[in-house]
């Protein structure tokens, strides 16, 4: 099922679908995977919210955010993103370390033969052992279709294989399109991440209750507009919404951009894990000599949890081949495959300078990790965000930027 609207869906509409969807099935036990606050402008809060209101009276809802690697939610930034009336002890936390079982793998020669011959090694199929509770009589997995770095088009069974999967499997598929490369992966469906993601779906899945309920969305200011909803359990429900985000969230520019500037909300962005989403958005767009500021005055630390915050600091983002040779000389990164993959899409290789403009982390810490530096309060003067909109600005001395208030919600390229 696919509903669309070009100015958005209503609330009743969203409801009116769900409904629909759920209409018939006798429900005793249901599991809710919705995303983090790191997609505040998914839709998603809204619908797991619906879907919790029309549950609730009738079976028991577990509901465990998507978390991948990132730090678990508060219960400010539930109560913001779901709403007052879900109920934040109905949370389960991801551990992507420790809570996983592993189904089984997918074959070197696959992987292998998806990768162009770049990656010859097995990739271990995890996920939390909650997919596979077979209490369950159906597992919902709300989330956003939109470009992405990793695999080229977000959520479908990534939310289950990255969101809900286990350490062995994230490293290992963020290192698979590490490896492939971003520029011939992001805004696209059949990137090798994604086709070992459909062969885990189809041999390791094929009998858990799953019912993907998948949006597209744009923002204006806070305001999410949700284009397109699609329900299925099929993969013909995630191409459709594929096809509707390629049209709204992909900027194809007619030159390189010389200079651009992006904001990352303090909300959403509170490290450079998540907040290098203005390098990996934006790297197709940017001129070879060209400059990329980022305003981020949320971003507090590197990493989403210790270890990987400790390695970032360790290592830097040093450009690809520099991460290479460290993976090959360093056992703790060989074993944290994820931090070398980020670490790579985190580098413009010396094409462009990345500057980041913080107020927590200090200018020492900054460069220390490998990019140029400029306090916030000191880089606002000149680029305030409350004043900058979208798109091409000319500033008042005459310079001309490119404006990105969001990266998470697009993709930005040449041609």
């Amino acid at each position: 099922m696919i509903y669309k609207s070009d100015t958005g869906l209503t609330r009743e509409e969203l409801r009116n679908a769900l409904q629909t969807a759920l209409a018939g099935r006798t429900l005793r036990k249901v599991l809710l995977l919705p995303p983090d606050y790191t997609r505040l402008y998914s839709g998603a809060g809204i619908l797991t919210a619906m879907l919790y209101d029309m549950l609730k009276d009738t079976c028991e809802i577990d509901i465990m955010p998507a978390l991948g690697t990132h730090e678990p939610m508060t219960e400010a930034e539930w109560t913001a993103f779901f709403g007052k009336d879900v109920p934040f002890e109905r949370m389960i936390v991801h551990n992507w370390r420790t809570d996983v079982v592993k189904l089984g793998e997918v074959p070197a020669s696959f992987v292998g033969e998806v990768s162009d011959g770049l990656v010859n090694s097995a990739i271990d199929v995890e996920v939390n052992r909650r997919i596979v509770d077979t209490s369950y009589d159906l597992i919902l997995s709300v989330g956003q279709v939109v470009p992405h770095e990793v695999v080229g088009m977000a959520n479908y069974s990534k939310n289950i294989f990255v969101g809900c999967g286990g350490s062995s499997m994230i490293n290992s598929s963020h290192m698979l399109g590490a490896f492939y490369g971003m520029e011939r992966i992001m805004g696209r469906d059949h990137s090798p991440v994604r086709k070992v993601f459909d062969y885990a779906q189809t041999h390791f899945l094929a009998d858990v209750p799953l019912l993907y309920v998948l949006t597209v969305t744009t923002n204006t200011g806070d305001e999410t507009h949700i284009h397109g909803l699609c329900i299925g359990s099929t993969r013909d429900v995630f191409e459709q919404a594929v096809a509707l985000s390629q049209q709204l969230n992909l900027t194809h520019l007619k030159e390189p951009l010389r200079k651009v500037v992006v904001y990352l909300d303090p909300r959403e962005f509170k490290s450079t894990w998540l907040g290098n989403k203005a390098v990996y958005r934006t790297r197709m767009a940017i001129a070879d000599g060209g400059e990329l500021v980022i305003l981020a005055p949320g971003v507090r630390k590197f990493g989403e949890d210790a270890e990987n915050d400790r390695l970032i600091r360790k290592y830097g983002y040093v450009g690809r081949e520099n991460i290479l040779r460290l993976v090959d000389e360093n056992a703790d990164l060989r074993e944290n495959l994820s931090v070398a993959a980020h670490l790579i899409h985190g580098s413009s290789d010396g094409r462009f300078s990345i500057t980041y403009c913080t107020k927590e982390l200090t200018e020492s810490e900054v460069r220390g990790a490998g990019f140029g530096y400029i306090a916030y309060d000191e880089a606002v003067k000149r680029y305030d965000p409350a004043v900058l909109r979208d798109g091409f600005v000319t500033l008042p001395d005459g310079e001309e930027i490119f404006y990105v208030s969001n990266p998470a919600l697009g993709l930005w390229t040449v041609g």
